[in-house]
């Protein structure tokens, strides 16, 4: 029997308990999953870090996170995006197997660096862009594949929230170019490119050329703290046209404060033989248009057929967002126990950032720019 793998976690807030509750439902769902040991939580505040480390089943705390990677087996990422880069290099440098949330890094850069940190380390290093792991997106993904759709024409993504339409919503480290890098593009349009090229690249190739336009509506928020303004130095909503290598074309655009859209993700492929449409809101369900139908079918992804599901509930008994953390950390888990590559790889994460840059350059330029 394999000795159980110990995991360090830098972040319990959103991320840290998103990941903490999916390591912790692996066994009861995953008999095949590799034993693991919650061991280190990471964090600044001593008393909220004791709290979370109960919580979420860690055993031990540190405040310093060059304690721990090299003390661990798996290193988790889960910092906001200024502290991916450095905790991250020197977790792979000790051998140190890392899970990063995304974006990669603040900067393509940064992204870079991580990159070949990971290219010359043995151990598996990987992005955590956990919708590749919704059940329907595997689904759609075989589709895809199988030539169900025929020649890819079109992508369609748009990612929509409203949690920063009040403009006078509390500034966050999200609002800090230099602590994001991006705005709602990092944030969530990362989510989107990376499900474009999960679900299409095969079939489209890489990215030509695209155009990109940035926006922000509220130029200052006040701090939580002292209700000071401070400024916002990132965008509130991002939109871009892209050219695929093989003629496709691909619209995507995020927001942040488009009211009414509490986590609207939604992506549609359009082909020569058939179209699908997915969304978020209603993550067990694929809009699926193929052959002589004359309008899309919608199909519930819960049969014990479908990827992931069978680990689950009967067909009908639906699942969550929450699931697909679960789905990603076995992934994850598994391949560093049988010493295989995860995807996505940093190597993946580093294309989605090379396509973040260019939407930028392209805003600043005013003009198209190859990744």
């Amino acid at each position: 029997m394999n000795d159980p793998l110990t995991v360090g976690m830098l972040g319990y807030r959103f991320m840290g308990k998103a990941h903490s509750n999916a390591l912790a439902r692996l066994p009861m769902f995953f008999p095949d999953a590799p034993d693991v040991v919650r061991h280190t939580l990471i964090g600044r505040d001593q008393d909220a870090l004791a709290d979370a480390a109960d919580r979420f089943g860690f055993e031990h705390t540190a405040t310093d996170w060059r304690d721990v990677v090299d003390e661990v087996d798996a290193f988790y990422n889960l910092g906001p995006n200024h502290l991916h880069v450095e905790p991250s290099v020197a977790a792979l440098e000790a051998g140190t197997h890392v899970l990063c949330e995304k974006p990669l890094a603040p900067t393509l850069d940064g992204a870079r660096e991580l990159r070949d940190a990971a290219d010359a380390s043995e151990a598996v290093a990987g992005c955590a862009f956990n919708y590749r792991f919704v059940p329907a997106i595997r689904y759609a993904k075989g589709l895809v594949e199988a030539g169900e759709l025929g020649e890819i024409r079109q992508v369609r993504a748009r990612y929509l929230q409203d949690w920063l339409s009040d403009p006078d919503a509390p500034w966050a480290w999200r609002m800090d170019a230099d602590l994001a890098g991006s705005g709602a593009l990092g944030d969530i349009g990362a989510h989107s490119l990376d499900l474009a090229r999960f679900l299409v690249g095969d079939r489209v190739g890489d990215v030509d050329r695209l155009s990109g336009h940035l926006r922000t509506f509220t130029e200052e928020r006040p701090a939580p703290d002292s209700g000071e303004m401070k400024p916002v130095t990132v965008d509130d909503a991002y939109s871009a046209q892209v050219a695929f290598e093989n003629g496709a074309t691909g619209t995507f655009e995020g927001s942040r404060v488009a009211q009414g859209h509490k986590n609207d993700h939604s992506i549609a492929v359009h082909g020569t033989e058939g179209s699908i449409r997915f969304s978020l809101e209603r993550l067990n369900e694929l809009e699926v248009l193929t052959g002589d139908a004359r309008g899309y079918e919608t199909v519930l992804v819960t049969e014990e057929s479908d990827p992931y599901v069978d680990a689950w509930w009967p067909p009908g008994h639906v699942l969550g967002w929450e699931h697909t953390f679960v789905h990603e950390n076995y992934e994850f888990l598994s391949a560093v126990r049988e010493g295989e590559a995860f995807s996505p790889s940093f190597d993946e994460a580093f294309e989605v950032q090379k396509l973040l840059s260019a939407v930028q350059r392209s805003d600043e330029s005013g003009e198209w720019v190859a990744p």
